[in-house]
């Protein structure tokens, strides 16, 4: 498995570090926590295929409405989950923060098992399936916060971005297994069951969830904030299969516990309102939550959801009319994500690092959209006639859009936004991150049937607007994003210039700076005055 890792993973840090910090246990641990997110892309894969089942369209009384009616009722279903998910980030934050990453994580599978089974319960009350996918979203929301928590405290520093990235895999793997699910249920069984048994399938993942959450640690980083350091040694040493002695072990520990100390120093005692006031007010926090957020943002208006929460009603306006075969190119859209996620994970992650990943696919995603709007602008289908050439392409475009979006703005953002903050602030912002994806992926949800149906004919003028914000996203990730490909965790304070340390930049060698203190008296913060010196890291990548 080293040997495997030290071929595709194209870092300094993997041929520093004990090679028996690579073992099993770690990626069992990160793949345990995951299936939080395979809870999320089996919701959003089931949703999009059971809206268009003629069973489930006669129990609701979908059919006979006009087309603006019906993409608001379909929005409104679709959307209620990520209302769910928005109130419960913020929550779950304050749990992982008391409780722990790994009892946040056992709730959420909790509360979202019983979201699904209120969703398969239905019965045709429309009142009763919004709930279900409100409670559902409250796990699954909860679940999109902690998750990349929990993997990047527990993951080694040179395969953290592959690891925390495993969550977008579950995301696409449960998304493809959705998709599969609701084409085998529309062939094989018949009546209300091709609904019902997909809506029930959606608890698995919250099942695999809860039963492994049960069986694997707390975060060690999470123990020694709590000042329970030997237990956090203890599984640190667990982890990373060393024995307690070994220097590596130690020098991880050492390196939490002076940034917990630091940390604790900069602020003691601290409440939530200062917490909050220590992100937003010293300058290199208040960077971070920014980028964090701008990150979310842009994730969800590449236009992503739009394709996965309607992928079945996009691929009949490029002239896919038959239930049957919507279902069957959703399917293979699911595949594709799936596979250009596994080759990110496993070739790009930590090798070719965050910022340029998302320089380049966000050029490519636009190109991607703008070809398909083109070509509904252009010639659009025409119900019953066969698929032109270029409708073909427009069709490859769709998958391609879905490999690039995985190579960079699907798995980037969430091991991005979980490995910049200092740990003192981590668990709320991520919660901030997940709170912003939650929102935006609401609204792309809830716009994206009106706009389809409202702008331009067959809706061509969705995927310009879409288009336009990727491109618009590489300006914003080529002046914003510093690299952070290899770096500790602890050294994240230092490349964002909230720290007493800085690295002498000709010798190579970390030094202790006696740095004055300023007390920000308007606010009640003590800040680090840190004195002019060159970059620690280069921040183009």
């Amino acid at each position: 498995m080293t040997n495997f890792l030290k071929l595709v993973v194209k870092n300094q840090a993997i041929h520093e570090d004990p090679t028996q910090i690579y073992g099993w246990r770690v990626f069992m641990l990160a793949c345990s926590a995951c299936f939080g997110g395979m809870l999320f892309g089996m919701d959003i894969g089931i949703i999009s295929g059971v809206l268009t089942l003629p069973a489930f369209k006669k129990m609701y009384s979908l059919d006979g409405r006009s087309a603006t009616s019906l993409a608001n009722l379909e929005a409104n279903i679709v959307s209620t989950l990520q209302a769910g998910c928005f109130a419960a980030c913020f929550v779950a934050s304050w749990i992982a923060d008391k409780w722990g990453r790994r009892i946040g994580l056992l709730l959420s599978a909790i509360v979202a098992i019983v979201g699904c089974v209120m969703q398969a319960a239905g019965e045709g009350h429309l009142p009763v399936m919004y709930i279900g996918r409100f409670v559902a979203g409250v796990g699954v929301g909860a679940a999109s916060m902690i998750t990349p928590l929990y993997v990047s405290e527990n993951a080694p520093r040179a395969i953290r971005g592959g690891l925390t990235g495993l969550y977008q895999l579950f995301i696409v793997t449960g998304t493809m297994l959705a998709f599969w699910t609701n084409y085998g249920s529309l062939l094989h069984l018949s009546g209300k069951s091709t609904f019902i048994v997909p809506l029930i399938v959606q608890a698995l993942p919250a099942i695999l969830l809860l039963v492994s959450m049960y069986l694997c640690n707390e975060s060690p980083r999470w123990l020694a904030k709590q000042d329970r350091n030997e237990e956090a040694l203890r599984i640190l040493t667990r982890v990373r299969q060393l024995p307690e002695e070994h220097p590596y072990i130690q020098a991880e520990l050492t390196e939490i516990k002076e940034q917990l100390d630091h940390e604790r120093e900069l602020i003691a005692g601290s409440s939530y309102k200062d917490l909050l006031r220590e992100m937003w007010l010293i300058p290199g926090n208040r960077k971070r939550a920014l980028i964090s957020v701008g990150l979310m943002v842009a994730q969800q208006m590449t236009g992503t959801n739009a394709i996965n929460y309607f992928a079945p009603q996009i691929f009949k306006s490029l002239g896919i009319g038959k239930t049957e075969s919507g279902l069957f190119a959703t399917g293979i859209y699911g595949v594709v994500k799936m596979v250009a996620c596994a080759c990110f994970l496993l070739f790009v992650a930590d090798s070719l690092g965050r910022r340029r990943s998302l320089l380049w696919t966000s050029i490519a995603q636009g190109l991607s959209m703008y070809y398909i709007a083109i070509y509904i602008r252009v010639s659009p289908p025409v119900e019953g006639d066969p698929v032109p050439p270029a409708g073909y392409v427009a069709i490859v475009a769709v998958f391609l859009f879905a490999s690039f979006f995985q190579f960079g703005w699907g798995p980037v953002p969430w091991i991005y936004t979980s490995e910049i903050p200092s740990a003192r602030l981590r668990s709320m912002n991520v919660a901030l991150a997940a709170g912003t994806q939650w929102l935006f992926n609401f609204v792309v949800a809830r716009a994206t049937p009106n706009m389809i149906a409202t702008v331009g004919k067959s809706g061509y003028g969705t995927y310009f607007i879409y288009g336009s914000f990727c491109f618009s996203m590489f300006v914003f990730v080529w002046f914003f994003i510093p690299e952070t490909k290899g770096l500790s965790l602890e050294r994240m304070d230092e490349l964002f210039g909230v720290t007493e340390l800085h690295r002498d930049m000709e010798t190579g060698q970390r030094s202790s700076v006696s740095t004055p203190r300023v007390v920000d008296e308007k606010h009640g913060i003590e800040q680090v005055e840190v004195a002019p010196q060159p970059e620690p890291l280069d921040k183009r990548g």
